[in-house]
């Protein structure tokens, strides 16, 4: 009889300990849709940050709402037509596309009035608004963009734009991250900051760029920020991104595994708190 209570002692002891199931809708743009679909990636992509992040918490399960090429104003204005669920955490990793497709920012005052969907800050306005209503008790992690490199798309070389070195419609990318910033801390919520993370900077993205020399015509294996001043031909030229240029990116803008284990292991030590 000892024994048997003893063993009762054990596994409820053992049980107390475990961590809870948690369930976690991952919103996001073609960096969190990839991770669903590295077939696209030209198979330079195992596995991206959602299920890397499971791997290490397996207690976690995931609803995968990336949506290739959008916005946040593109998934404010479509908010309650994604089949947005409940859950326990809901992540939003959004803001490069607003930067590039040239979304004017906006001010605090577009966050706190809710203004709609014209500027960043009025469309998170709305996405926060809905995970409220869908769990008010909720945590909600903000993913801030990452600094970008010149985008190559591996499958249409026309698809391609410049890095956050320079502006966009007169605005640069960490003017989002700020954006980004502030709503975290006025909503209290934690915010992944991968623009500032130290090993994500545009020297760090790719190894080099490969290009024609001007001169010669030869291709060459630009660094940064040299690459920036030579001319890419996408009718012409050669993929500028062999596998021996991948970095924290395979292409200059979406990460590769490298970057995906560097996002994953950030969300873990948060989520690992919950």
């Amino acid at each position: 009889m000892i024994k048997w209570i003893l063993l009762l002692a054990l596994i409820i002891g053992v049980s107390s300990f475990a961590p809870k199931p948690l369930s976690w809708v991952a919103i996001g743009d073609s960096i969190t849709y990839l991770n669903d679909h590295t077939n696209e990636t030209g198979n330079r992509v195992t596995k991206g940050y959602m299920t890397r992040v499971v791997e290490q918490l397996p207690n976690i399960s995931f609803v995968n709402q990336g949506h290739n090429g959008w916005t946040s104003a593109g998934i404010a204005k479509a908010i309650d037509s994604l089949g947005l669920v409940k859950a326990d955490v809901y992540s939003v990793f959004l803001g490069t596309n607003d930067w590039w497709h040239g979304v004017p920012v906006g001010s605090m005052q577009d966050y706190l009035g809710n203004t709609g969907n014209g500027t960043v800050y009025g469309s998170f306005r709305i996405i926060i608004n809905k995970l409220h209503v869908l769990n008010k008790s909720a945590k909600i992690i903000l993913i801030t963009p990452m600094q970008r490199s010149d985008f190559v798309y591996i499958n249409n070389k026309k698809n391609n734009a410049w890095g956050s070195y320079k502006p966009k419609n007169g605005q640069e990318l960490k003017e989002v991250v700020a954006a980004i910033d502030s709503i975290g801390r006025y909503e209290h919520a934690e915010v992944v900051d991968l623009y500032h993370k130290k090993g994500m900077s545009v020297e760090n993205l790719v190894k080099f760029k490969r290009l024609k020399d001007p001169q010669t015509g030869e291709y060459k294996n630009y660094p940064y920020p040299q690459y920036t001043t030579i001319p890419f031909d996408p009718e012409k030229d050669e993929y500028p991104y062999p596998v021996n240029a991948i970095d924290v990116t395979y292409d200059g803008l979406h990460p590769s595994d490298k970057g995906y284990g560097m996002i994953a292991d950030l969300l873990v030590e948060i989520l690992r708190k919950y």
